[in-house]
């Protein structure tokens, strides 16, 4: 079977079947076992082209739903205009402008300053969650995943997407939520959402718009 579909293949020692995955930017990623056939790549594409067309047209919506204008960037709700300036290093926040390096430095500076500024939020935030639930957090990190908006570990360690502050601030505010519960309950268990919803009783429009919105959130 052979598709005329344009992808990109990767093999992985881990990977134990052909996966297909549609990109942000609606390219696909194909992932073979070191010991499969390239064919199979094209395969796998063919037979998932009627899934492959309805994610790129979720994703179109999505990216409907986050648009913005040129030249700014989305913080948590907020519009800052990008100002791009010679001899500057890092990003930095002035007002409505994010003054970033004019140079290919440009977008590593972006996302650093996002990376610090989402350890703030998230440490501004959480420290009333763990007082509600009589909680204790262990080290926080930061991280650029593609599918998770944040974990918690057995040992208590919390870890936040970045990109969270990419969307209006009721969900960081969620996902601060949804990983303190953790700490009291570490699974899905309908004990935890039970949690959730006595302490943060509106969790599901924010859950819901990440469902239908996340993978647009992207620089």
């Amino acid at each position: 079977m052979t598709t005329s579909e344009q992808f990109t293949v990767r093999r992985s020692s881990r990977a134990r079947r052909v996966r297909v995955r549609v990109e942000p930017d609606g390219s696909l990623l194909v992932t073979l076992p070191q010991s499969a056939q390239a064919s199979e790549a094209d395969d796998a594409v063919a037979q998932l082209g009627r899934w492959i067309a309805k994610r790129r047209e979720k994703l179109a919506l999505a990216h409907s739903a986050v648009a913005r204008p040129e030249g700014t960037l989305p913080y948590l709700g907020e519009l800052l205009t990008i100002d791009e300036q010679g001899g500057r290093t890092r990003a930095h926040r002035s007002g409505a402008r994010l003054l970033v390096p004019a140079d290919a430095r440009r977008d590593r500076a972006i996302e650093s300053w996002y990376r610090r500024r989402a350890k703030a939020e998230v440490t501004e935030r959480l420290p009333a969650a763990l007082a509600a639930l009589g909680a204790d957090a262990g080290p926080i990190s930061i991280r650029d995943q593609r599918t998770r908006w944040g974990s918690c570990s057995s040992s208590g360690a919390l870890s936040f997407n970045w990109r969270l502050l990419l969307g209006p601030p009721e969900l960081l505010d969620y996902v601060v939520w949804h990983e303190a519960c953790h700490l009291v309950v570490l699974d899905h268990s309908s004990r935890f959402w039970a949690l959730l919803e006595r302490h943060c009783p509106g969790y599901r429009q924010p859950r819901d718009w990440l469902r239908r919105n996340g993978a647009a959130l992207n620089l």
